[in-house]
């Protein structure tokens, strides 16, 4: 493919003020930073995938591959698949790295989505390991004295923001479900990371220097990545035997280490502690914690079935909404240069949006049209709102079948970029797709036992009510917030074709459309799937990665009724697609690799 962009500058961090809701577009806590991994002494094969990465080809293996945000936490996984372990052991040496490696992505202190594919049986399952409202929240939790919205960040950082966090309860479960290694030999890198010490990317010193003072608010957090008041910098050595220790009482006690006990009461006392916005997490609420097994959500896609998570995710159901209003569509023969096949994709991904905003919560706690969101007859009536020449001038919610009279007022959640991806196939050909969070970059700023606290509540609406219509997605005890994380494994005649998923906020969902269509309709390999210059449109306005020719695109999309600017657009795509060898893509907009052999 000839791409109308030139190389992205990968070295940018974008600085940009916040609006409210949707205007959340102008807000990337979890900027570009740099994509250089600055890791000196790597092993050859992990020099070789970096390589490959930067001269835009993929990696290929015949017996399994790992693709991951980190060099250091793909190795730690490789090692585990060459031993004989499978995807989910891998999975768990993989985020125990990335945890302390990547702190302001995911960790200990947050939650994740995993999609599973199992060789033998030929099954799907998804585990939801999303984080619980406290029992103790009230639907008013980020409404100020006279109850209106409390602004992005006076809720994100403190304890108000912390859910009950899932991380550690998701590895467990998906070791005792698919696992072969001993559980306390998969922390062993991660271990001797934290207490020998690890190189500081550059993309980490980046993110921290443009968060000084947040991350300075709290003294345990500022003593760690602004040590002796001078933030870390690249190249830094450093260490984290809180950490350590942390992960050797998992290792030793499994998750329980962390729900209950010394741990859990650390956790509840710097979040109830938490000076100027303390939150209402109890040690009931992290001892009740639980990971629930989810019926996947696949939509038909050509020859395909794109499977994922299901609610409280709207990550599966929107990507399989865009999918399938475009099914009707020649794609394939407009190819990527054409706006035409943008202005499908753009329209396409808005009319989804729309009913994302109206129907998509957990499921557990209000009803949802789960079935027929996705319902051929449905997306193809929608799909017939985009067969025009120009950009909708209107686009609204439809009215999809389902068993309840209930109508749900519209959304103003913020959901911002952070978060990591990781994807896996091991020997034996199980699948793991697995996207983990612990929302904001760096989170709610809370550091406690060597880890970050998330904020993934802010991920609920701050309204509960629409013009006088109850918001679906809005604050409720012991439920989880809506999420746009897209882990996705694409199957066709039942066997696993493709393993993605990304990083970015609401504009996950956008993403992973886009690199499926990359794949399936343009004939990119992987490599090329996940580095093509993004375009993403969700509430109105197209956002067209900056590159060389993006003010191109931008006139001709303006051309077409869109509203469309060029700005930085961060995601962290990972993917490995399966056909007699297994090639994997590694987004050149972070410091991943894809691994294999």
């Amino acid at each position: 493919m000839t791409s109308r962009f030139a190389p992205l500058a990968l070295s940018l961090i974008l600085a940009a003020p916040l609006h409210a809701q949707q205007a959340a577009d102008s807000v990337a806590p979890e900027a570009a930073g740099t994509a250089e991994t600055g890791f000196a002494a790597l092993p050859d094969r992990v020099q070789a995938a970096l390589d490959a990465k930067a001269q835009g080809r993929p990696s290929e293996a015949q017996e399994w591959m790992i693709a991951a945000a980190n060099p250091l936490a793909v190795e730690a996984g490789a090692k585990v698949l060459e031993a004989g372990g499978s995807a989910a052991d891998a999975m768990i040496a993989v985020q125990s790295v990335l945890g302390l490696v990547e702190p302001q992505s995911s960790g200990l202190g947050g939650g994740a989505f995993l999609v599973w594919y199992d060789a033998e049986s030929g099954a799907l399952t998804t585990l939801d390991g999303r984080e619980t409202a406290p029992l103790d929240a009230t639907p008013q939790l980020f409404q100020d004295g006279s109850g209106q919205p409390l602004g992005f960040f006076d809720a994100v950082v403190g304890g108000r923001s912390v859910g009950t966090p899932g991380t550690p309860r998701l590895q467990e479960e998906a070791h005792r479900r698919w696992g072969r290694a001993n559980w306390g030999s998969l922390f062993a890198d991660a271990i001797t990371l934290a207490e020998d010490g690890f190189t500081v990317s550059p993309r980490l010193a980046a993110l921290v220097a443009e968060d000084p003072e947040r991350l300075q608010r709290f003294p345990e957090t500022a003593a760690y990545f602004f040590p002796e008041g001078t933030a870390i910098a690249a190249g830094d050595r450093l260490t984290n035997p809180a950490y350590a220790d942390t992960l050797r009482q998992i290792a030793a006690r499994g998750a329980d280490a962390f729900y209950t006990g010394p741990i859990a009461e650390d956790i509840v006392a710097r979040v109830r502690g938490a000076d100027g916005n303390p939150g209402v997490l109890s040690t009931l609420d992290l001892a009740l914690y639980q990971v629930k097994e989810r019926p996947a959500v696949c939509a038909p896609y050509r020859a395909h079935e794109i499977c994922g998570m299901g609610p409280p995710s709207s990550g599966a159901l929107t990507v399989g909404q865009i999918l399938g209003m475009l099914d009707s569509y020649d794609l394939a023969g407009l190819g990527p240069d054409d706006p035409e096949a943008w202005r499908l994709i753009g329209d396409a991904s808005r009319l989804a949006f729309a009913d994302r905003g109206r129907y998509m919560a957990d499921s557990d706690y209000v009803p949802m049209p789960t079935e027929g969101l996705v319902a051929p007859a449905y997306l193809a009536g929608r799909a017939k709102l985009l067969d025009t020449d120009m950009a909708l001038t209107e686009v609204g919610p439809g009215a999809p079948e389902w068993d309840h009279a209930m109508l749900w007022g519209d959304d103003d959640a913020i959901e911002l970029p952070s978060t990591s991806h990781i994807s896996i196939v091991d020997a034996d050909g199980n699948a793991l797709s697995m996207t983990t969070t612990i929302e904001n970059g760096f989170g709610s700023r809370l550091f406690v036992r060597g880890f970050l606290l998330n904020n993934e509540l802010t991920d609920f609406s701050f309204s509960t009510h629409d013009e006088g219509r109850a918001i679906a997605n809005r604050v409720e005890p012991g439920k989880r917030p809506r999420s746009s994380m897209a882990p996705t494994i694409v199957m066709q005649d039942g066997a696993p074709r493709l393993v993605i998923g990304s990083p970015g906020g609401s504009r996950i969902i956008g993403y992973v459309a886009q690199a499926i269509i990359a794949h399936v309709d343009w004939g990119m390999d992987v490599q090329q799937a996940v580095a093509m210059p993004h375009m993403v449109n969700r509430f109105g306005t197209f956002d067209v990665e900056e590159g060389a020719d993006a003010g191109a695109m931008v006139t001709q999309l303006t051309n077409l009724g869109f509203e469309a600017a060029a700005r930085e657009l961060n995601s962290g795509l990972h993917a490995i697609a399966i056909g007699e060898t297994l090639t994997g893509g590694a987004d050149p907009r972070r410091e991943g690799i894809a691994l294999g052999d």
